[in-house]
C-alpha cells in the first residue's frame, strides 16, 4: 500500500506526541532536548517540500505581528540567563543581588535567573512551541487531516488509559522508567507521574472521541456510507479513556470531565443549529454509563471525598506548620512576585527561590507553584507575560473562528492556570496548541471518514 507524503510527515508528527506522553509528559530536561531535536528535524525536512514551505509563508504573513512577539518573547528568555554585571542587579533582580550581598563571593557576572540552567533548558521548550506551530500549519491543512489528528488522539488515549488501568489495578508498581510517586500508589496516572497531567491528557482525547462521534454521525445521515464499525470502536476507546479519567481521581479532571459533557449536551439542546439524537444519546450513556456506573464500580465514592478538600485547605492558611498546602504555596507565589516584578526570577526557577526562602526546610520543598497563572507571572515578570500574552492575542481571541470546541478550551484553561501547575507541562501546552490552530467551525465540518 502507497503512502502519501501527508501521511508519511503527520505520523512522524504523532510519534513526536507518543514520545512525549511516554517520556512524562516531556517535563524533564532530558525529554526537552530530545523533542527539540525531533521537532527541529521534522520541521526542516518539511521544508524541502514546495507546497509545506507555501503553506508557512501564507501563515507567517497573515500572523507575523504576533510571530515577532513571540520571538521577542523568546529573547527575552534569554536575557535572563544572559551573564549581566552584578550592580545591574539592583534595577533587574533587586531580591537577587541582596541574596548574593550576605554570601561571600567574587561573581562579577550573574543572570537574573534564580536557576539559569534550568531556564535555558525552558528556552528550547519554549522555540519547540513555535516550530511545533509552524509545523502544525504546514503539514495539516485539510479537514481529513483534523479528523486523523482526533482519531489518532482517540485510540493512543485508550491504549494509554487501558496501561494506565491494568497498572493500577495491580497496585501501580514501577515499571523500567515508570517510577511511581508513593501518594499516587492508589490512582491511576500510566506513563505520567501526575495523575492531574493525565487525565488532562486523556480529556484531550476523550474531546476527539466525542468529535469523532458527532461528525461520524453526521456525516452518516447525509450520505449513503454507513461509518457503524468506526463509531463502535471509538465508542469502546471513550469507555477506556472515561475509566482512566475517574480512576486518576484528580479533582480538576474530573471535574473538567463532567463539564465537558455538560457544554456538549447544552450546546446540542440549545444552540445547534443540526439537532443530533443519536449524539445527544451517546453523551447521555457517556454519562450514565461511562461515568456514573463504571466510576462507582472503580471507585467513584475515593473521587467523592477528595473533593471534600477545600475546607481543611483553607483552614491550613490560617496554621503555622511544616505541611504547606497548595493555597499556601500559591499565597507565597503571589507574595514573592513584588521582589520580581518587572523582570522575574527566571523560567522553572521556582523551586530555588523557594528553597532560599526556607533555606531551614529539610523534609519538604516545592518546585512549583499550584497556579500556572501565578507561577508564569512570577517566572516573567509583567514584561515577558506582557509579550507571550501579546504573542498569543489572535489564537486566543480570534471571533471568527469561535465555537463549542474553543469554549471547552477556554473553559479548560481558566481552570488549570488558576487552579493547577498543568498548563506548564510540555504535552499540555502542544495539546493546547494542536486544538487551538486546527478547530475551525465545527459546523462547517464534514469529515471523509473513508480515508482514516
Amino acid at each position: 500500500m502507497r503512502i502519501s507524503k501527508n501521511s508519511k510527515h503527520q505520523f512522524l508528527f504523532f510519534l513526536i506526541i507518543i514520545l512525549y506522553v511516554i517520556f512524562n509528559g516531556g517535563n524533564n530536561n532530558l525529554s526537552i532536548q530530545l523533542n527539540f531535536i525531533c521537532i527541529s528535524t521534522l520541521f526542516l525536512f518539511s521544508l524541502k517540500d514546495k507546497n509545506y514551505k507555501s503553506h508557512l509563508k501564507y501563515f507567517y504573513k497573515k500572523n507575523k505581528l504576533f510571530i515577532f512577539f513571540y520571538f521577542l518573547f523568546l529573547i527575552f528568555i534569554l536575557f535572563q540567563i544572559f551573564p549581566l554585571p552584578i550592580e545591574s542587579l539592583r534595577v533587574f533582580s533587586q531580591f537577587k543581588y541582596e541574596y548574593l550581598s550576605l554570601l561571600e563571593h567574587d561573581i562579577k557576572f550573574i543572570s537574573i535567573s534564580l536557576s539559569p540552567s534550568e531556564t535555558f533548558f525552558q528556552f528550547l521548550h519554549y522555540l519547540s512551541l513555535i516550530i511545533m506551530v509552524f509545523l502544525i500549519k504546514m503539514i495539516f491543512y485539510k479537514n481529513l487531516h483534523t479528523n486523523r489528528i482526533y482519531f489518532f488522539l482517540s485510540f493512543f488515549g485508550a491504549f494509554t488509559s487501558l496501561f494506565a488501568i491494568i497498572l493500577y489495578l495491580f497496585g501501580n508498581p514501577d515499571l523500567f522508567f515508570i517510577e511511581k510517586v508513593h501518594n499516587y500508589k492508589g490512582s491511576a496516572s500510566g506513563f505520567f507521574i501526575n495523575r492531574t497531567v493525565f487525565s488532562l491528557f486523556l480529556l484531550f482525547c476523550f474531546i476527539s472521541s466525542l468529535e469523532i462521534q458527532k461528525n461520524s454521525i453526521s456525516y452518516n445521515s447525509k450520505s449513503k456510507n454507513d461509518n457503524f464499525f468506526l463509531r463502535i470502536y471509538v465508542r469502546l476507546f471513550i469507555i477506556f479513556i472515561t475509566i482512566g479519567i475517574v480512576t486518576s481521581f484528580s479533582r480538576i479532571g474530573n471535574f473538567l470531565l463532567f463539564g465537558t459533557i455538560f457544554l456538549y449536551l447544552m450546546n446540542d439542546l440549545f444552540f445547534s443549529k443540526d439537532k443530533n439524537l443519536n449524539f445527544r444519546y451517546l453523551l447521555f450513556a457517556v454519562l450514565v454509563f461511562d461515568v456514573l456506573i463504571l466510576g462507582y464500580y472503580f471507585g467513584s465514592e475515593e473521587l467523592i471525598d477528595r473533593f471534600s478538600f477545600l475546607k481543611s485547605e483553607f483552614s491550613q492558611i490560617l496554621e503555622e506548620n511544616t505541611n504547606l498546602s497548595r493555597l499556601q504555596i500559591i499565597k507565597f507565589g503571589i507574595e514573592k512576585i513584588k521582589f520580581f516584578l518587572f523582570f522575574g526570577y527566571g523560567s522553572a526557577s521556582f523551586e530555588t527561590l523557594f528553597k532560599i526562602s526556607y533555606s531551614n526546610s529539610t523534609n519538604y520543598y516545592a518546585n512549583h507553584v499550584h497556579s500556572s497563572l501565578i507561577e508564569f507571572i512570577g517566572e516573567f515578570g509583567i514584561i515577558g507575560f506582557f509579550l507571550l500574552l501579546v504573542s498569543l492575542v489572535k489564537v486566543l481571541f480570534d471571533k471568527k473562528n469561535l465555537n463549542l470546541d474553543k469554549l471547552i478550551l477556554f473553559f479548560y484553561l481558566l481552570v488549570i492556570i488558576i487552579f493547577d501547575f498543568s498548563f506548564h507541562i510540555p504535552i499540555i501546552q502542544i495539546l493546547f496548541i494542536i486544538f487551538f490552530l486546527l478547530n475551525t467551525n465545527t459546523n462547517s465540518i464534514r469529515l471523509n471518514f473513508r480515508h482514516l
